[in-house]
């Protein structure tokens, strides 16, 4: 585990494999984002960071701000600021254009990053979450959460939605993985879960953004997924010129966990497909220099 402080916060990250851990630089190789989701933490990824981290390829699992490891600020986190956090956290390491992924409310943090920054995504894993923006009922719904995650605390919530967020057949079979899904979302502060849901619940829509998406996307969803069933997957892989559905069978939220082989199979093929890199764009401060609003982490000059 690795951490780093950025203006307001500190985050706390997996950063392995490929130059790993060097000062100044992202290396030649692959770079691979994995973006937890909600309310989980970057443990959610360790078996893919296992998998896919090598000599040739820098995998790197942050904890978002308010989960994990990482700065709990209270109030309203938005999907914004989440992905200049992640900006932040790259130019800190020298690293440029990466392969993005995540799953979930991790998804659409990986579309709010492609908004704001086309040219650092090399291609999109998008898994288990959706384009759209919220619903009148579902923003209201969020924030009702919002506020009894800070009344309740997490363990309530935890084992009423655990057997959607697994599928109730691997619960019973998948003892361990239904266990660190339930330690993950009973460990998350509530404070910075509930700042999350009240940010989330502003998200735009991004469906008239996937035609305009110019790098490759992966689109995953678990076949059982109630939260994000693989006919909201459907409306991203259609949308987006360059991408490929894969559906894991006999998954439901978490089929990177659930699935754990069928998953990085498929995630592997996609890497395998991607084309060879040619070169690395790596901008460390320009990006910071320019943003307006304050919300999110700027790199610190003097560390």
């Amino acid at each position: 585990m690795s951490t780093m402080t950025l203006h307001d916060i500190t985050l706390t990250y997996d950063d392995e494999g490929g130059s790993a851990g060097k000062d100044g630089g992202g290396g030649d190789g692959e770079v691979l984002v994995l973006v937890h989701g909600h309310p989980f933490d970057r443990s959610m990824w360790r078996p893919q960071v296992e998998t896919f981290a090598g000599p040739g390829r820098r995998v790197i699992a942050p904890d978002l701000r308010g989960y994990g490891g990482s700065t709990v600020l209270p109030g309203k986190t938005t999907l914004t600021t989440f992905a200049w956090d992640i900006a932040a956290l790259l130019d800190r390491l020298g690293v440029g254009r990466v392969v993005l992924g995540g799953l979930s409310m991790g998804g659409q943090i990986v579309l709010e990053f492609h908004r704001l920054f086309p040219e650092r995504v090399r291609a999109l894993v998008l898994a288990d979450t959706f384009a759209a923006a919220e619903t009148e009922q579902g923003r209201a719904a969020r924030n009702a959460m919002a506020d009894r995650l800070l009344r309740e605390g997490m363990g309530p919530y935890a084992d009423e939605v655990l057997t959607k967020m697994v599928a109730p057949h691997n619960v019973e079979a998948l003892p361990a993985v239904a266990a660190h899904v339930r330690d993950m979302m009973r460990g998350a502060p509530p404070e910075g879960a509930a700042a999350a849901l009240r940010g989330r619940a502003e998200r735009p829509d991004y469906v008239g953004m996937l035609a305009r998406v110019a790098v490759p996307a992966l689109v995953v969803v678990g076949s059982e997924d109630e939260f994000t069933p693989v006919a909201d997957a459907r409306v991203m892989s259609d949308g987006i010129p360059d991408a490929t559905l894969a559906v894991v069978e006999g998954a439901g939220h978490m089929p990177n966990l659930e699935r754990r082989a069928e998953f990085d199979a498929v995630l592997g093929a996609f890497l395998r497909s991607l084309p060879p890199i040619t070169s690395r764009v790596i901008d460390q401060v320009g990006h910071f220099e320019n943003h307006q609003g304050g919300q999110a982490a700027s790199p610190r000059r003097n560390p």
